[in-house]
């Protein structure tokens, strides 16, 4: 269902207020964008919790990061550069989530990609979620960081820094964000107890070929872990 502008809006800080529930963001901690019809787009604010954020104080920007919309003096979060640069690389993303969920962002910190085919849910969600290049906030090196990994990826861990999802729309992007953090949950889990063992390979092929019939929108790395595979097996792009 089509939502209207100001419905839009509540919806941004609904996300952001249930990411604070949830304990993936603390004091000014990440941001949310979304792209609007005519090209411009919706971001939160800088130097705001997530918690305090209400419809009125988001801001709408053009595509360099102007703002076109704004109450006050609030202004986007310099962060914005790396959400510009996932509307530049993929046409088909409408929203971007950036965010801090402990677990994920332990892999992250430790420089360890949520690769494991292990759990069936994220294999056709998500696939392998790599650790992009460190980057300093709020400069260019993020974007160009992330920019090799949105082709095949919707959700990426920032070194050092967070975790990053993209969907066609926000709760996409923003379920995504879940995904990702109950699976470093459970990894974390399963590896405590020994390690996660693997999905078949057959199996893996056809769950990742299940997402047409879930209707699943966005990219897929496909079974790309092992190298003796992966010059066998294109991305999959719904």
């Amino acid at each position: 269902m089509k939502l209207s502008y100001m419905e839009i809006r509540e919806q941004i800080c609904d996300v952001c207020h249930k990411m604070w529930q949830l304990g993936w963001v603390a004091a000014n901690d990440g941001n949310v964008s979304v792209k609007l019809e005519d090209g411009s787009f919706l971001a939160t604010p800088t130097g705001m919790s997530k918690s305090f954020i209400t419809p009125d104080k988001l801001v709408r920007i053009d595509r360099d990061g102007n703002v076109l919309e704004a109450e006050g003096d609030y202004r986007p979060s310099s962060e914005i550069k790396m959400h510009l640069r996932c509307y530049e690389e993929r046409e088909d993303v409408g929203a971007v989530v950036h965010a801090h969920p402990p677990t994920a962002t332990g892999y992250a910190v430790a420089h360890k990609a949520l690769d494991e085919y292990s759990m069936i849910e994220t294999v056709i969600a998500l696939g392998s979620i790599p650790v992009t290049p460190y980057g300093t906030p709020s400069t260019y090196e993020v974007p160009e960081a992330i920019a090799p990994y949105l082709g095949e990826h919707d959700a990426v861990l920032l070194m050092n820094h967070g975790a990053l999802t993209v969907g066609a729309d926000l709760i996409t992007a923003y379920y995504r964000m879940e995904t990702m953090e109950l699976f470093a949950k459970i990894s974390l889990n399963a590896e405590l107890l020994g390690g996660a063992k693997e999905i078949s390979r057959e199996n893996i092929d056809r769950l990742i070929h299940m997402r047409k019939n879930y209707g699943v929108t966005g990219r897929h790395p496909g079974y790309k872990k092992y190298n003796e595979y992966s010059q066998n097996i294109n991305p999959c792009d719904e």
